[in-house]
């Protein structure tokens, strides 16, 4: 169902996206991108969120392969091998229920792209994980990992495993199972996995544990480890501060930042809680956070007393949003709703794919919202993308502006095989210059004559030149 979906909306969404758009296409590249992204359905069926994400890419690198005048790209047909992973993993996960009873979950790993370096991407463990799911992920993570400039290929994996409502035990219990095959099929020169949905630092710790006892020996196979064992500091507030920070570069093209601005956010798991952080420190009023039972929306905003509250409330505690609501009874709680029919100057969507969509665009710009950057993955539909085009509303995709944890993680890399640990100060300073020079490389190519910036086209072309390049010099592999 969900690929016959994707099939009746492909022709209409991408009209809506781009006729809204100023680009223009000629018939002759239109034709090109038709021809590709048939060619691309007919080899990933029934796989909707990966479609998805290469719709987008196609629309943007077919016209520039085009014009670019390198016939290489086209004689070695590069924009054909880079939607095609490298190697993909499917396994079993046997694991026990704290009643003793067998369960079995699907574990995966796709290692999508090495031309840059090792595989590198999170792990993501949720009911929804599927193939599609991620090899969108690992497809996206290839062009952010190239835009951070540091040496890194895009992977992604995980299993339709839900650590929510289980024991540690469980949770260990299945870790070490899914770990006791992984190790198989990565390491520090590898492939090195991180966190992502359903992994955070317990789950890590128990993967790195299993890794360890089996393969007898201390290497920095994962990233987002304990601060004493390996890890870096900044880490798990990398990408919700890389948000901001790209946000805040993108607000000085307009000569504005984010003080005294009112921001939308969505999700209240790392990345949304630390991007309301660093959004608060800059002198904004975060004034809405979600989960997937709804909004809560404080007009007084969430400060920073009340943000270490939702840090102890999901975090720890790891209970719903809306009790926020019983110890701040000015906020509200809107069941099964998003936030973004709430009047802000800047949105942040730090939830999950496809949150936004079209009718949400429009409420954003009828509310004023002159920004807009993805701190999760892909959270903007076709659609919505269209309606922030043609307003010229400032929109980063995630590619760009959630890239601050791979690239922590990239520094992480760094610290291991140096076997050193860096101050939180020198992890910092790294993150905002890598955001900053992800923004630079955007506009590089992303400006118009008017001065106006697609980071959309920006960054896309700007991370499939070098992994391209690369391809090229490597050969036919």
């Amino acid at each position: 169902l969900q690929f016959l979906y994707f099939i009746a909306n492909y022709s209409c969404q991408r009209k809506q996206m781009f006729r809204r758009s100023l680009t223009r296409l000629t018939n002759i590249h239109q034709d090109a991108i038709d021809t590709y992204m048939n060619r691309v359905i007919e080899k990933n069926t029934h796989e909707p969120e990966f479609l998805q994400a290469v719709q987008e890419v196609a629309e943007i690198l077919v016209p520039f392969v085009e014009e670019s005048g390198r016939t290489d790209y086209k004689d070695e047909r590069v924009l054909h091998k880079i939607i095609e992973p490298e190697r993909v993993v499917m396994f079993r996960v046997p694991w026990l229920q704290r009643d003793g009873r067998v369960r079995i979950s699907r574990g995966y790993r796709v290692e999508f792209n090495s031309a840059l370096g090792p595989y590198k991407g999170g792990l993501r463990f949720h009911p929804s994980v599927n193939l599609s799911i991620l090899k969108f992920l690992g497809f996206e993570q290839t062009f952010k990992n190239s835009l951070t400039g540091l040496p890194m290929g895009g992977g992604k994996g995980g299993s339709d495993f839900d650590p929510k409502g289980k024991t540690n035990g469980e949770v260990m219990n299945f870790c070490q199972s899914f770990m006791t095959e992984l190790q198989r099929h990565i390491g520090p020169h590898t492939d090195i996995p991180a966190g992502d949905i359903g992994v955070g630092s317990r789950e890590i710790g128990y993967l790195f544990g299993q890794y360890k006892r089996i393969r007898n020996e201390f290497t920095g196979v994962l990233t987002g480890k304990g601060p004493t064992w390996g890890g870096s500091l900044i880490r798990p507030e990398a990408t919700g501060y890389g948000t901001v920070y790209f946000a805040n570069e993108m607000m000085k093209k307009k000569s504005e930042g984010f003080h005294n601005k009112n921001v939308v956010i969505s999700g209240s798991g790392n990345v949304a809680q630390f991007a309301a952080e660093k959004a608060t420190a800059l002198g904004a009023k975060v004034i809405t956070l979600s989960d997937s039972t709804g909004f809560l929306h404080d007009p007084d905003g969430i400060n920073e007393e009340k943000l270490e509250f939702v840090k102890d409330l999901v975090t720890n505690k790891r209970q719903r949003i809306s009790e926020y609501v019983k110890t701040y009874p000015t906020a509200t709680f809107t069941q099964g709703a998003r936030p973004w029919g709430v009047k802000c100057d800047i949105a942040l969507p730090c939830a999950t794919q496809n949150e936004i969509e079209h009718d949400d665009a429009v409420a954003l710009v009828n509310n004023g919202c002159v920004c807009v950057a993805e701190g999760a993955n892909m959270p903007s539909t076709p659609g919505a993308v269209g309606v922030f085009t043609h307003e010229k509303v400032l929109f980063a995709p995630g590619k760009a502006s959630n890239a601050g944890g791979v690239a922590t993680s990239g520094l992480e890399m760094s610290q291991n095989a140096m076997h050193s640990k860096w101050p939180r100060e020198k992890v910092e300073d790294r993150l905002r210059d890598i955001m900053l020079s992800i923004h630079e490389s955007c506009v590089a190519y992303g400006e118009g004559k008017d001065g106006h910036v697609d980071y959309v086209r920006g960054a896309n072309i700007a991370g499939f030149v070098k992994v391209a390049d690369a391809m090229l010099d490597q050969g036919l592999v």
